[in-house]
Formats: structure tokens, sequence, C-alpha cells
């Protein structure tokens, strides 16, 4: 059944490259990050900068240009409700001053919709054996992509990782997360297309636990929530998972196209109380101009977003920060 992919561990044929996004200075990820949200920057700072221009003094008609704003960006109406209620409650209880007390109004309330889940999450560190990660989610989302990426941002973490795949539903999933592997120079468990998930994910934490890994990345098939039998499949790996180690997983990542907007975060929704994520990979961040789907996930379905895609490269996975995030998009 189990069949080990991969270099040695401790000298691996495909090293990460040595700027690993763990690696870059601080400057340098806040960078990244208004790179990629560059396309939703220009569309939303502009627009705010417009209201804010012609305030003096915020009132409702003010209020209703910035509610139109944003749900322009994807922020949704839930969320946008909530952002204008607390500042409507600010206003009458005290006078905003202007549009540059607006914009950092704005901000704090943003920040805190995006910080809220992450305090609200809690610990997970295994007291034995690796920390055991599923990646889930809808075919075409980038699960796979994501699961070499988020090897490779350990493995710049200085962690040791084993990468298993368990999406043996799609014939070229294996042979996809075999050169992800060797690009960032871990071993993968796999076993033949049609296998059973639950075994080779068994194979793959005895073997973790035997080479005192400390990751285990799991990439799952893509599915929908109305997939009965996939669905009971996951079932079926958790209850395996949580066999051989006490709260695995430890994470369930729902991987999610930025780019689908709305359409996409209504699909999270539901594929999220049936799969019990608890956190977001946001892929594609860079290729959308409506980045405020962020904050409707965050604020939405109470999930913390945990990394940002934004690009196609091994160092194109950043860990979300939500103070670099709003800093980005509105300066």
């Amino acid at each position: 059944m189990m069949k080990l992919f991969g270099g040695k561990k401790d000298t691996p044929e495909h090293p990460v490259p040595e700027a690993g996004p763990a690696e870059t200075p601080k400057s340098g990820l806040f960078s990244r990050m208004k790179q990629a949200v560059s396309r939703t920057r220009e569309s939303l700072s502009s627009r705010i900068e417009t209201v804010i221009a012609l305030t003096r003094t915020v009132d409702e008609s003010t209020l209703n240009d910035l509610e139109t704003v944003l749900l322009s960006s994807d922020l949704g109406v839930q969320t946008t409700t909530a952002i204008l209620e607390a500042l409507r409650d600010r206003a009458r209880r005290q006078a905003i001053e202007g549009g540059d007390e607006l914009r950092d109004l704005l901000k704090a309330q943003i920040r805190a919709i995006l910080e809220a889940p992450i305090a609200n999450q809690p610990s997970s560190s295994p007291s034995d054996g690796p920390h055991v990660t599923f990646l889930v989610g809808v075919n075409g989302a980038g699960k796979t992509t994501s699961a070499g990426k988020l090897a490779a941002w350990y493995r710049a973490q200085n962690r040791t990782v084993l990468l298993c795949a368990a999406d043996t539903f799609r014939a070229a999933a294996i042979e996809q997360l075999e050169v992800w592997a060797s690009r960032s120079g871990v071993e993968m468990i796999k076993t033949r297309h049609g296998g059973d998930p639950a075994a080779v994910l068994y194979d793959a934490i005895s073997s973790a636990k035997a080479h005192n890994i400390d990751e285990l990345i799991v990439d799952t098939a893509g599915r929908l929530h109305t997939k009965t039998g996939l669905m009971d499949e996951l079932d079926k790996m958790r209850r395996t998972a949580a066999k051989l180690i006490p709260g695995a997983p430890h994470e369930v990542l729902l991987v999610m196209d930025a780019t689908t907007g709305q359409n996409g975060l209504q699909q999270a929704r539901q594929f999220t109380q049936s799969a019990g994520a608890t956190g977001i990979v946001l892929t594609k961040l860079d290729g959308t101009a409506k980045g405020g789907i962020a904050v409707a996930i965050a604020q939405e379905l109470n999930l913390p977003v945990r990394f940002a895609g934004v690009g196609e490269q091994m160092g194109d996975l950043l860990e979300f920060s939500p103070t670099d995030f709003v800093d980005s998009l509105l300066g």
C-alpha cells in the first residue's frame, strides 16, 4: 500500500529556495501583500478617496456613499451592514470629524472583523505526533498547489514536512502532488489511483510518527457538500486521524478561490458546515479586484483567513496578516 516519494529528509534533492516566504523581512511581506491586492486597492481606495474628498462632516449621505463602495468590493451585504451600523453608532455617540477620521474608523472596523476569528480559534498543537492539516474544498480552487506551497512554507520555518496524497479520486492529483513534493524538497506518501484515502492517510500518519515529522499535510479529493459519498469518505479520514493522534486533524483548511467572490462564499458557507473547516486558504487573491471577499469570509463564516495565494511560484503563499491586508488596501 504505502509508497514513499521524495528525497532524503535531511538533504532533499530539490531544496526550497533560500528566499522562502518565512525568510522575507516584514517590509517585504507587506510589499508583497500590497502588490497582491493592487487591483482591489485601485478600485476600492479610489472610490473611498472620492467619498472622503467630498466629506467635511460625515452624515447619512456620506455613509450611504461608503456603503455603495464597500458592496462593489465584494464585502457582501451582511459585512457591509455590520460595518455601517458600527460607524452610525459611533456617529450618534461622537461626531466623525471629516474624511480622514472616517478612513481610520473604517480600517479599524475591517481589521477587527478579520482578527475576531483568529482570537476565537483554540490551540491545536498536538502533544504527541505530527501536526495534521487537511486541505479541503472544491475542484479547481487550488488544493494540490496549496499543499505544495504550504510544505515549502513550513520548511522555511525549519519544520519537517510530509505530504499525503489522499486525493485518489482525480486521476492527475497524485502526479501533480509528486511534482510539488519534489519542488519543495519533501517526501510524500501515496497509493494507486482509486485507492482508499483513509488507508493512505493511515500509512502517512504512521510514517510521520516513525520519522518524527513535524507537519503532515493531507491533500484531499475535491468535493461538494452535496456529494454524500465523498463527505462520508472525509468523515472516515477524520476518524482515522483521530484514532492515531488524539485531536487530529488539528487544522482543516478550506481552499477557496478569491475570484469566485460571493458565489464562492455561499458554497464555502455550506461546505464549512459539512467539513468542519477551521480556517481558509484564499487563493488567487492577486487575480481579483474584489479582494473584500477576505473580510466577508471572516464576518460570515467566522473563520480566519490563514494563508493567501498571491501567485504561481513556490513562495507565493503568504501567512495572512489582517493588519498588512487592511494597510495594503486603505493605506
